[in-house]
Order: C-alpha cells, then sequence, then structure tokens
C-alpha cells in the first residue's frame, strides 16, 4: 500500500492532478480560477444548508467537496508554478499559531473579546500596507453580512454605540425617514432609507451575538413552509391556489401559524 493510499489528503492531491492531467477529464482540464467561483461559493452555501438541517452525514459530504475545491485551485496554481497545497496549509498553521499568542505564545487573554480584539491588531500588524480598518472584507460578501462585519471592524476602534438602546432608537430614526421616503414617492429616497434601516437593524442584531443572514434566512424558510402548507391543502382540496381568494389564504395561513409550522 503506498503513502497515498493510507492518507486521504495525499490521494486526494493526487486526483486533482490526475482530473487536469492530458489525459484526465476534459471539463477539469478546462477550468481556472476565475470559472471555479461559482462553484466554490455554491458548496460553501450547501455546508450552510448542511449544518441547518443537522444532517452529519450530509454536512461530511459537502465539507468534502468544499475541500475538493481548495484543492482544485491549489493545484492549478501548482501547474502555474505559484503555490501548492502544501503552502496553502502551511500558511494557515503559521497565521492560526501567530494570531493565537495566548495560547501558543505567553499572552494572558481570559475572554472571547479580548481574544477578537486582540485578532484585529495583529491582523492590521501583519497588513501594514493598509490604511483602513475596513480593508480585507470581501466585497462579494452577501449585504447583510458585509453590514456585520463593516460594524464589527469598527467597534473594535471604538467607533461603536455605548449601549443597545441607543442603537435601537436609530432603527426608530431611520424607520421614520424611510416613510417619508414612501411618502414622498422617490424610489432613490427609499432605496436609500430601506438600506440605513437595514444597516441599522444589523447594528442592534450584533449587540446580541446575532448573525443577520440567519435570522433572515430563518424567516424566509418559515415563510416558506407555511406557504406550501397553502399549497398542499389547496390541492388536497382539489383547487388551484390561483383560484383562492387572498382571505382564503389567509385564513390557511393563520392555520400554518398555529400549527407551529
Amino acid at each position: 500500500m503506498n503513502k497515498s493510499e493510507k492518507n486521504p489528503l495525499l490521494r486526494l492531491k493526487e486526483i486533482a492532478a490526475i482530473l487536469r492531467a492530458p489525459d484526465g477529464c476534459p471539463w477539469d482540464r478546462e477550468q481556472d480560477f476565475v470559472s471555479l467561483k461559482p462553484y466554490l461559493i455554491e458548496e460553501a452555501y450547501e455546508v450552510i444548508d448542511a449544518i441547518d438541517k443537522g444532517d452529519m452525514k450530509d454536512f461530511r459530504e459537502e465539507l468534502g467537496d468544499l475541500l475538493y475545491q481548495v484543492y482544485a485551485h491549489a493545484q492549478i496554481a501548482d501547474e502555474q508554478s505559484l503555490f501548492t497545497v502544501e503552502d496553502v496549509a502551511q500558511g494557515i498553521v503559521d497565521k492560526l499559531i501567530r494570531r493565537h499568542p495566548h495560547v501558543f505564545g505567553d499572552e494572558d487573554i481570559n475572554d472571547s473579546k479580548g481574544v477578537k480584539d486582540r485578532w484585529e491588531k495583529i491582523k492590521k500588524e501583519e497588513k501594514e500596507g493598509r490604511r483602513s480598518v475596513l480593508a480585507g472584507i470581501p466585497r462579494h460578501l452577501p449585504a447583510l453580512t458585509m453590514a456585520f462585519r463593516v460594524q464589527e471592524k469598527v467597534s473594535h476602534v471604538g467607533f461603536d454605540w455605548e449601549k443597545i438602546d441607543d442603537a435601537v432608537k436609530k432603527i426608530d430614526e431611520e424607520l421614520n425617514e424611510f416613510k417619508e421616503a414612501v411618502s414622498s414617492n422617490s424610489s432613490e429616497m427609499m432605496k436609500e432609507e430601506a438600506g440605513d434601516i437595514l444597516f441599522s437593524i444589523v447594528n442592534v442584531l450584533r449587540f446580541r451575538g446575532i448573525d443577520p443572514e440567519d435570522a433572515l434566512r430563518g424567516t424566509v424558510n418559515k415563510f416558506m413552509k407555511r406557504f406550501s402548507y397553502i399549497e398542499t391543502v389547496s390541492a388536497e382540496q382539489g383547487r388551484s391556489i390561483n383560484s383562492m381568494t387572498l382571505e382564503e389564504m389567509d385564513k390557511l395561513w393563520d392555520e400554518s401559524k398555529k400549527k407551529a409550522l
């Protein structure tokens, strides 16, 4: 038994190379960093779906799919003499040790807030060429997540509300401005003020450590379950949902809520 058969990670590296070889897979040979981007994002979201479902078998499988994306990108980089998958692993090993001086060094940090603050300071020292504390936030993050990360970053340098009550008051202020925008019938104003409301809500959630993406996703999933109930009942009654009145659908919606859907 050769070494790669004993170590699945080495075998995965071999497979990534085989698929890209001249006699490998035509599709894999055509891919590059850019063309693989959608798959990298898709696999990450499928991991999140598996976590939300609590399906550990599916979770393990999706983690494998995501892991392969790392190997696929590293293989392309290796072919161009840019870096190897070992370089990728070594880089994150060094970073984790460097950013955890309270674990691998002699610093004393006793709470998670202290850890996060120290992490940001170390990160800023590593990126001396970056002038802004906001540098490094991916521009392709979902908007709610980006808002959360921006607020989190600036809070580490003291640009933050002193207490959550102040952040809540900001929602009320932004909501009133949104109502004025609606009254003005200006789409541009409504768009801007709606963004301000969402940003303010994210700020309040951040005070409690609540992920805004998770919060909204939960509401969307709840809505889908309740609407599916309306569709199911209408089908059982032999009716098309398009033929139902709003009042009839509202009644079924209330039923779904009572069933805790």
